[in-house]
């Protein structure tokens, strides 16, 4: 981070994203040959990913659905390697490189912002980049070369909490580092390839009721709603466990009183998946 005041206080006010980063390294692969199509609209949102967001951020910190830790973590590593977190895939796809250097002065602010909120917080030198992290980034931002700091999800899962955690983040959207939540608006994998018509329906209701929650212009109400995300039509049906919902809850966080827009929507197997950024 660049302790610049003047060049800090020049820094467009950057948005927040909830991305959602496909399953395993599906864009690096070949597509399912019954679904040749299954992944083209979600790789065209992440390749006009950097577009849509205009000015290049100076720094990307990333929630990813894929790291847990009793409290939450930082990467401070100026260097994370690649964690190749997934398994079965073709050879090829262990081979993937997304060299983005890290940021130990931005995992040192993120540690600073949430300690003077009073939500206690660790650190980790040691730890990659989950495909999380590089399999959407490689496409959004393929050089590599934006300064990229990963901050884990907090175990128990707790909406409130996370909310909590973008909260003390959001003062960083106005040094230029645009906060990434990685996950799945619909995250089911015991049906996810089900063709079933009442697991659709189950998604189609979920994906408006949560669209609808998160583009409430009433800040109050849409943080409300999150918190009792599990209320929502069909929700445990979309998540049996939270994870790939909580990196949304750290963007809606940070987002303060800005609103939500759905940016890109579209199916996978049938079940409606969604983007969404504020500000």
């Amino acid at each position: 981070m660049d302790d610049n005041p003047a060049r800090n206080a020049s820094a467009r006010r950057m948005p927040t994203v909830y991305l959602p980063h496909g399953g395993g390294p599906c864009f690096f692969m070949d597509p399912p040959p019954q679904a040749p199509q299954t992944w083209d609209g979600m790789a065209a949102y992440l390749r006009g990913l950097a577009a849509s967001i205009g000015e290049r951020p100076r720094a990307l910190l990333v929630v990813s659905a894929h790291w847990e830790t009793p409290r939450p973590t930082v990467n401070s590593g100026a260097a994370p390697g690649m964690l190749f977190d997934y398994y079965g895939f073709p050879a090829h796809t262990y081979q993937l490189s997304w060299p983005a250097p890290g940021s130990p002065p931005l995992a040192a602010k993120v540690r600073d912002l949430l300690q003077s909120a009073g939500i206690d917080c660790d650190e980790d030198a040691a730890r990659g980049y989950d495909h999380g992290v590089f399999v959407p980034l490689l496409l959004a931002w393929p050089d590599a070369d934006i300064p990229t700091t990963q901050l884990s999800l907090q175990a128990g899962l707790d909406p409130a909490a996370h909310l909590a955690i973008g909260k003390a983040l959001e003062p960083l959207r106005d040094e230029g580092v645009l906060i990434i939540g990685s996950g799945m608006s619909y995250h089911n994998l015991r049906e996810f390839f089900a063709a079933d018509a009442r697991v659709v329906a189950d998604a189609e209701q979920f994906d408006t009721a949560l669209t609808a929650a998160l583009l409430d212009p009433v800040p109050a109400a849409r943080e409300a709603q999150l918190i009792r995300w599990k209320s929502l039509p069909a929700a445990l049906a979309a998540h049996p466990r939270a994870e790939h919902l909580l990196p949304l809850m750290v963007v809606a966080g940070a987002a303060g009183n800005d609103p939500g827009r759905r940016m890109w929507t579209g199916p996978i197997f049938g079940k409606p998946v969604s983007a969404f950024h504020f500000g």
